[in-house]
């Protein structure tokens, strides 16, 4: 059994002390470094352009995916090609996948989600339309996320008609098909506000959701130019819902493992299997817990592509380590937007408003 998997053993996926997960991420980080060095030429000929001292944990920027098809399996070893989200103007990271690691990343996602959620399969309700995973200009982002997150539901119903309108009368009939139980509802952050929870408000209406669990990612870019934040969001919808266990996570495609989920009191968790650093973005120095920079994410889940370190375009904070109020070990993290002049992405980013 290799490292990986004894982790996903253990009870909890937050339940490695500081101490003893920083020397099992070093150790696996520095041989997938040398294991995608001998097996991607590509990924070897960037790292050796640099200075050797700095090799393990020398970070790619998430921007060179979009650049560059790296892997380290052969063409006939591939299973699966992952896409990143972007407008149809915008060239898209191609992310290589084989069976091992598309495994591995489902692995972890049940893992850690399960520590919210819980392990029952709850009716489903999703903030989008059902043609979204027949639509392949918007698979890669919006599809492929539902049916990532749908293995957690059960008796899917869509909230939306293909024209983005509230479908009240699936709504409703769902809701009272499940009248006091809990539903685990999920969707896109923006277009859960704008198509859902606006929705409601303009039509005057409120839904009773008590006790039902919300899980909702993407680009938060719309929504801060409308001046909602995280705070302002989860007040509005529990106005119009009822709903107060409220998770937004923050992941990327480029690293498929790095999926850091919202707690109870409003921080980013790190799990066993990932970690966070922030970088000074002009020195490529680690900044102190506390202090604004680069999210450089970590990842000990790719194999078939040298995405384990990586440098993205997003500013947010370390906050602590191991001590937070809600019981999970590890970095608890904010994050605050894109690095300025930085290329807009995120799943809800793809909706483009008629």
């Amino acid at each position: 059994m290799n490292t990986l998997e004894k982790l996903l053993t253990e009870e909890s996926p937050y339940s490695l002390n500081k101490n003893i997960k920083r020397k099992l991420l070093s150790t696996e980080l520095a041989d997938l470094t040398t294991y995608h060095k001998q097996n991607c030429k590509l990924y070897s000929n960037i790292v050796d352009s640099f200075d050797g001292s700095v090799l393990e944990q020398f970070p790619l920027p998430v921007r060179l995916f979009k650049l560059h098809r790296l892997a380290s399996i052969t063409e006939d070893n591939i299973f699966k090609v992952l896409t990143s989200s972007g407008t149809t103007s915008q060239v898209v990271s191609q992310i290589i996948l084989d069976k091992e690691t598309a495994a591995m990343q489902t692995k972890v996602l049940v893992k850690i989600m399960q520590s919210y959620i819980g392990k029952q399969r709850l009716p489903m309700l999703i903030i989008d339309h059902p043609n979204v995973i027949k639509d392949r200009t918007s698979f890669s982002a919006r599809g492929a996320g539902i049916l990532g997150l749908s293995n957690f539901g059960r008796d899917h119903t869509y909230a939306l008609t293909e024209d983005m309108e509230l479908n009240l009368d699936a709504i409703n009939a769902f809701t009272e098909q499940y009248e006091g139980q809990p539903i685990l509802i999920f969707g896109f952050t923006f277009m859960v506000w704008q198509y859902f929870i606006q929705a409601l408000k303009e039509k005057g209406v409120k839904l009773d959701l008590t006790g039902s669990v919300l899980i909702h990612s993407g680009g938060w870019k719309k929504l801060v130019d409308q001046a909602v934040d995280n705070e302002t969001f989860k007040s509005i919808t529990r106005d119009y819902t009822g709903i107060t266990h409220i998770h937004n996570f923050y992941g990327m495609v480029e690293q498929v493992g790095s999926i850091f989920v919202e707690c109870e009191k409003g921080y980013l968790h790190t799990p066993n299997f990932a970690d966070v650093k922030i970088i000074d973005p002009f020195d490529l120095s680690e900044k102190s817990y506390g202090e604004d920079g680069l999210i450089q994410v970590e990842s000990i889940i790719p194999k078939s592509y040298p995405g384990h370190i990586l440098l993205t375009e997003d500013t947010g904070t370390i906050i602590g380590e191991d001590d937070c109020e809600c019981g999970r070990k590890g970095k608890y993290f904010l994050v605050h937007g894109r690095l300025a002049k930085a290329e807009v992405r995120g799943c809800s980013d793809t909706h483009e408003t008629k």
